[in-house]
């Protein structure tokens, strides 16, 4: 096992990560910018290096500056969280080449699933059922009318080097479609510095449901079950739950099969989530896979019993798994919220500034994953994030009940949060009966206005 990890993040997941070691015996070092002196994150490691400015670029992008604050504090391993340098094969190799562990995928597996198109194709030869569409980038308005016409309409340009939304354009005409096109590429270009994208099927009125998988460097891959991702807003996740109250046991155990054998067909190791699209009638499609941890991973934590972080510790330093997926068992439900610093009735903007009055909500049931307080300031360089609202109960309704309890306990000014937004999603009938779509958001602030 080792004895000192570096955690390459900030913010909540920075001490979630931090928390998970002090349990195992291991000893931790933070990085921080210049604008992240004061985060808790900073306060509870054993040792905090300093990697530059505020700016990401300078700081939790900074590879040069990461892998130098790891050498010089001696570190076996780190861990990237999620977000900045997760998701980066070619940190993950350098951090290979100085003979510091990755916690997580190998470059391989991160590269081939990190490019869209390229992991759709690994899918589909998998046997994984996929959205029909183009079998490579489309380079060309005239390709894009092609693929369109032949998968008929509506239809949905994605980035190939994307995600979080960024790149992505749906079109039911050919009008639409070709400006979309361009406009496309050029967001993928700024967002992903690569302007490549493809062309789906669009499916209307879809869920998103993500398996979380759990493999070891021994061959052995399991799924800790599934998780309902589908409020979403510009396909950004909002809340999250486990189990879904759209799948049946005979439909989880079939994804489940699914999930595996594609995690199987990229000899996958270390936490990630394969993630899907079910429409009204049952069917699913694979839609991308994510190689590091989630937002969300509490909720399963909480249905499960395990400690995800400190099962990606144990993977990543060589250990066995010894669940075996018969074992798995999905007990009770649990939901997660984000409270972004966020102004819900202006657009979602952005609301940084400092936290003068704080109250974080407790009580049976309840878990709060955040790394402010009162004094904190939200600083703009960063997501607006604050932290993840988690609840748990034996039914559905029970973790509902508790979520509308503690969101009325949870007071954070003067700034704007997302708190008022999950109150009225939760008081929702087509929320509390569990029968939305990805579409949910947007249907309930056409009811508002």
């Amino acid at each position: 096992m080792f004895s000192k990890i570096l955690i390459a993040n900030r913010g909540e997941i920075a001490l979630r990560i931090i928390r998970a070691c002090k349990e195992m015996g291991i000893r931790t070092v933070a990085v921080y910018s210049e604008a992240d002196t004061s985060s808790l994150h900073v306060r509870f490691a054993d040792e905090a290096v300093c990697i530059g400015s505020a700016s990401p670029a300078n700081s939790y992008l900074n590879i040069p500056a990461i892998i130098s604050a790891a050498e010089i504090t001696d570190v076996e391993a780190i861990h990237p969280g999620y977000g900045f340098l997760a998701e980066d094969a070619h940190f993950a190799e350098i951090c290979d080449s100085c003979k510091i562990k990755f916690i997580g995928p190998s470059p391989e597996t991160i590269r081939l699933m990190g490019d869209k198109m390229m992991a759709k194709e690994t899918m589909r030869k998998a046997g994984l059922p996929v959205i029909p569409g183009s079998t490579s980038v489309i380079k060309t308005k005239e390709e894009a009318l092609k693929v369109a016409k032949k998968i008929k309409y509506p239809v949905i340009i994605k980035a190939a080097a994307g995600g979080g939304g960024r790149g992505m354009r749906i079109c039911h005409n050919d009008v639409r479609l070709i400006g979309a096109f361009l406009t496309a590429q050029r967001e993928a270009e700024s967002a992903f510095g690569n302007p490549d994208v493809y062309i789906e099927k669009y499916i209307e009125k879809p869920r998103h449901i993500e398996f979380q998988m759990l493999g070891d460097n021994h061959g052995h891959i399991i799924h800790l079950g599934e998780r309902d991702c589908t409020v979403q807003r510009r396909h950004q996740k909002l809340i999250e739950e486990s189990p879904s109250p759209a799948i049946n046991s005979k439909l989880r155990k079939k994804m489940g099969e699914v999930a595996v054998k594609g995690a199987k067909a990229v000899n996958y190791n270390n936490a990630g989530t394969i993630e899907f699209l079910l429409d009204e009638n049952s069917n699913f499609y694979f839609m991308e896979m994510n190689t590091r941890i989630q937002v969300e991973h509490p909720v399963t934590e909480m249905v499960t019993g395990m400690d995800l972080i400190k099962e990606q510790i144990k993977v990543a330093s060589g250990k066995k798994m010894f669940y075996k997926q018969d074992k798995v068992k999905q007990c009770g439900h649990s939901i997660e919220v984000r409270i972004n610093a966020e102004d819900p009735d202006n657009d979602f903007m952005p609301s940084p500034g400092k936290i003068s009055h704080y109250n974080s909500p407790g009580g049976k049931g309840v878990r709060l994953d955040t790394h402010v307080y009162t004094g904190y300031e939200i600083s703009p360089y960063y997501d607006s994030m604050i932290g993840k609202l988690i609840t748990y109960g034996s039914t559905r309704m029970e973790a509902i009940k508790v979520m509308q309890r503690a969101l009325d306990e949870f007071v954070v000014g003067p700034i704007k949060t997302t708190i008022p937004f999950h109150k009225n999603v939760f008081s929702n009938p087509a929320f509390l009966r569990g029968n939305i779509t990805t579409y949910f958001v947007d249907e309930l602030f056409k009811e508002k206005k």
